[in-house]
């Protein structure tokens, strides 16, 4: 019953995308008509032109002539509609698949951090790419054949029946077990294209994430197992598809048996008719037509049992893609305030709870003041909750306890966009897009002028490896920094903050793939660049933090210590112990 409603639910979100193409809609359903026209009238005039060749020698070629003038007529109108039917079809179908992915993509940047944290990259990837493909092969098969389908089955039911009721019957009568037959296979079929489409999506995560670790599984000697991993995911997916693609090639020769079937019933009754003595009303010419007719008329069933198949597949990838796009989006902030900070701005934790499992706690009880023009940094063995504390900051994630507040307002009430500008973030794990290098250090604002791009790129350390690039900072880079170095690929993100000034700063091990006399350079760098302004430094290299006006030590989740570089050395706790474990001999 579930399957039953999802599948509705999935065909009314279709029809809803449809309804923006309403008027081409109406004009493919015209052409559509004007074919099937054009079809159904062609055997009424091959009728009437086999009537008129009556035995050899006596055939009536001044009447055939006009005859096979209309059919060459009806011939060419049938081709046009049907090629300007088939453009109207590309055409709705691909604007509903681009305004589908289009929603996709613009879920993905109102999602939750969670739900990206939560989700493979690949799978994500599939829905957007793979899933929306066979959605669109889906759509336009249904498009094309289903209308013509249809309105060919009415046409030639009429025609048959002014031609001859009781074979019209019989064909009536036979034609619908074809209906069931792929009624019963497309309703077994759905679950099986739900599971391709499933397998599918997780290969493709697993190659996404194979090709872009391809170094750590080398270095790590991982090759035999990645690829038997992939061979066993591989096998899944060819036993579904195989499997899917089998129950739903039944339909085709089930409803080819039956259609036979009724060919070879209408030629039989046909002809005993003919024998039978009622030649006046029913010649062989009309028996031709009725089986052309009876032909044309058992064909569309065929087709669009075929096209029952192509959607039940396209039904399959379309409900996983508006699982996407339904997934609920982070909180609105449109009603909230614009987060403005001046020289007495501070940032303040206030008894901030967050874990980002309930049952596994993390954060608890946090208290913290950083004045404006401070730097604080954040240290602490791996996992005690440093780099969720800046996740918090950006408001990548909303606490479950507590509140965080800048300039004495909580940055739940104030917009992430305007919170994120008053922020400056390099993080240990580099983001660069393809393009010029220009564009990266630019990335998310326009309007800087060439002297701003190089005096950041200088203050960055960056500026003289740039200018050796083949075309300087119009160099493009591929995905992710291409063949630069993970350093060059630091300095550039580093570079990109330079370039913007913000009032707030946070560092999370800013300087980590950066060798110790660059690293020198650039520490001097920041400490410019962090006068006047609240800066969060997370570093593991405790060398680093030296000049921070408050060192915060945290542990589970917890600041068990606090103070200076010098303060937090005398006393000889944790901090103390860390430091001394980083410069032992």
């Amino acid at each position: 019953m579930k399957k039953t409603i999802r599948k509705t639910g999935t065909v009314r979100r279709i029809l809803s995308y449809l309804e923006a193409y309403r008027w081409l809609f109406l004009l493919t359903l015209l052409l559509a008509a004007l074919t099937v026209a054009a079809t159904l009238l062609l055997p009424i005039l091959i009728g009437d032109a086999i009537d008129l060749i009556v035995d050899k020698g006596q055939v009536d070629f001044r009447g055939l002539s006009p005859i096979l003038t209309q059919a060459l007529v009806l011939i060419a109108i049938g081709t046009l509609a049907w090629w300007l039917m088939n453009i109207c079809n590309n055409k709705i179908t691909y604007e509903i698949v681009r305004r589908v992915r289009t929603d996709a993509f613009h879920k993905i940047q109102t999602l939750p951090i969670s739900y990206l944290d939560s989700h493979r990259t690949g799978e994500t990837v599939s829905k957007i790419i793979s899933d929306v493909e066979h959605f669109a092969d889906g759509l336009l098969m249904g498009f094309t054949q289903f209308f013509t389908g249809v309105l060919t089955i009415l046409g030639t039911l009429g025609l048959m029946l002014s031609i001859n009721v009781r074979i019209t019957v019989v064909v009536v009568v036979v034609t619908p077990l074809s209906l069931f037959v792929a009624s019963f296979i497309a309703k077994h079929t759905h679950t099986m294209f739900m599971e391709q489409s499933r397998v599918r999506a997780e290969q493709t995560a697993f190659v996404e994430e194979m090709v872009s670790n391809q170094k750590v599984v080398k270095a790590f000697l991982h090759e035999k197992q990645a690829i038997e991993d992939f061979d066993s995911t591989n096998h899944t997916l060819t036993k579904c598809s195989l499997k899917a693609t089998f129950y739903s090639s039944l339909t085709n020769p089930c409803t080819r048996f039956i259609n036979s079937l009724v060919y070879t019933g209408v030629a039989l009754f046909g002809a005993l008719i003919l024998v039978g003595g009622n030649g006046d009303s029913f010649s062989v010419g009309a028996l031709t037509c009725f089986l052309s007719y009876a032909n044309q008329y058992t064909k569309p069933f065929n087709e669009i049992s075929g096209v029952i198949t192509e959607l039940q597949n396209a039904l399959a990838c379309a409900s996983r893609i508006f699982e996407l796009i339904d997934e609920p989006s982070q909180s609105s902030d449109e009603d909230a305030e614009t987060l403005v900070t001046d020289d007495e701005s501070a940032v303040e934790l206030s008894h901030v709870y967050f874990s980002y499992a309930p049952e596994q706690k993390l954060i608890e009880d946090l208290n913290l003041v950083a004045l404006h023009g401070k730097r604080i940094a954040i240290v602490g063995p791996t996992g005690c909750g440093k780099t969720t504390v800046i996740n918090l900051l950006m408001r990548f994630y909303d606490v479950t306890g507590g509140a965080i507040c800048v300039g004495g307002k909580d940055i739940r009430e104030v917009t992430r966009r305007s919170l994120r500008e008053n922020y400056g973030m390099v993080l240990q794990e580099t983001w660069l897009r393809s393009g010029t290098v220009r564009d990266n250090i630019t990335l998310g604002r326009d309007g800087f002028s060439e002297e701003e791009i190089v005096a950041a790129a200088k203050l960055s350390h960056a500026d003289s490896f740039i200018r050796r690039l083949p075309n300087g900072y119009d160099t493009v880079i591929g995905e992710n920094g291409g063949r630069l170095s993970q350093g060059q690929k630091q300095l550039l993100c580093i570079a990109r903050v330079m370039l913007r000034l913000p009032p707030m700063l946070i560092l999370d091990e800013a300087t980590s793939s950066i060798d110790t006399r660059t690293e020198q350079k650039i520490q001097s760098a920041f400490a410019r660049m962090m006068t006047g302004r609240t800066s969060f430094i997370v570093a593991h290299r405790l060398s680093t933090i030296k000049e921070a006006d408050i060192i915060l030590v945290m542990k589970d989740g917890n600041i068990i210590e606090q103070g200076n570089h010098e303060e937090l050395l005398k006393r000889g706790g944790f901090y103390a112990t860390l430091y001394h474990s980083q410069f032992a001999a």
